[in-house]
């Protein structure tokens, strides 16, 4: 689509990246998406009156605002009232979509600026009693539904994500021990990223609260440099007894080390051009942000390199996947 006509990245900004229940859980989606929106604005020295159309990638939902995300970043960006707005779930891969879609509506010339991104807050997702909105019987044993767990859930075939991934584990003849190697290699690859600034160009600090006031959140704080492999091979398997996917090698995306790492022997990928500042496991992968997380990056490691192309990949639940091709004008 792209080839119909020029599709320009013009800037690219994204929040730190919070831990699940860390420092950024009473941040919405909203609230974070708005933060890195008005960043990319100034950054770009794109005028919001200029937008024609926002799309936010967004799956939990897990705000009362939630399904008013693209319409309210807009809003409070100064984004002219008449700007449609749409917000897209395609689960892992929503961020990516959202960027996607706004490629299209500018290739068919719907629109000629669209604000794009994704933003989720899983520290967020509520519990849930389902089947009480009409009342319940006296006595009824009323269950608490967690969302979020339900939303990691294929439940068409009954099978956590996690599952999946040791399914490709067992296929692809993945070991504990490759999963183990790789988290640890993820996390020191974003250490020496973090410690060489190259994630800085991207980040737009957020004020979180502290001891003394508030005060500015300038790097992630998923990341876990200082684990050893000692470490990761003590912690138990989640999914399956003996298997590969723990709390240190989860998080072409990282979801799931056994994922990344079938993907890669399939596909032969060269493991020094993948996930070169490290992944998810490291990162965090908030479901709706990490496409729009992985293709601001891109933009920024392209210009600090110097590098001509650059591809960014999510799995995605139910058994999808998704791509996009960037390069360097």
């Amino acid at each position: 689509m792209a080839l119909l006509r020029g599709v320009f990245i013009v800037a690219a900004k994204r929040t730190p990246f919070g831990t699940y229940g860390g420092v950024l859980k009473d941040h919405s989606a909203t609230d974070l998406a708005e933060h890195a929106a008005k960043a990319a604005l100034a950054a770009g020295a794109v005028a919001p009156e200029l937008i024609n159309s926002i799309i936010m990638g967004n799956v939990m939902q897990s705000s009362a605002d939630a399904p008013y995300i693209a319409r309210h970043v807009g809003l409070r960006c100064g984004v002219p009232i008449p700007a449609p707005a749409l917000t897209v779930n395609r689960l892992c891969g929503s961020g990516f979509q959202s960027i996607i879609n706004g490629a299209h509506e500018i290739c068919l010339r719907e629109s000629e600026v669209v604000l794009c991104g994704g933003s989720e807050s899983m520290s967020q997702a509520p519990y849930a009693v389902r089947n009480i909105r009409f009342g319940t019987k006296f006595g009824f044993d009323l269950k608490l539904e967690d969302t979020l767990w339900a939303g990691l859930t294929d439940l068409h075939i009954k099978t956590p994500m996690g599952i999946t991934a040791e399914n490709l584990a067992e296929k692809y003849q993945i070991t504990r021990e490759d999963c183990d190697n790789y988290a640890y290699q993820t996390q020191q690859r974003w250490k020496a990223a973090h410690e060489g600034g190259h994630f800085t160009a991207e980040i737009a600090p957020v004020e979180v609260k502290a001891k003394k006031g508030k005060v500015p959140m300038t790097h992630d704080e998923h990341p876990r440099p200082q684990t050893t492999l000692e470490q990761m091979a003590k912690l138990p398997t989640v999914f399956k007894k003996g298997g590969t996917v723990t709390a240190a090698n989860a998080s072409v995306n990282e979801a799931f080390a056994p994922q990344y790492l079938s993907v890669a022997k399939a596909l032969g990928l060269d493991p020094e051009k993948s996930n070169v500042n490290g992944g998810a496991i490291a990162i965090g992968h908030p479901l709706g942000a990490s496409g729009a997380r992985i293709t601001a990056h891109l933009v920024h490691e392209l210009r600090r390199r110097g590098g001509k192309y650059a591809v960014g990949s999510a799995c995605i639940g139910g058994g999808q996947g998704i791509a996009i091709v960037l390069e360097k004008c």
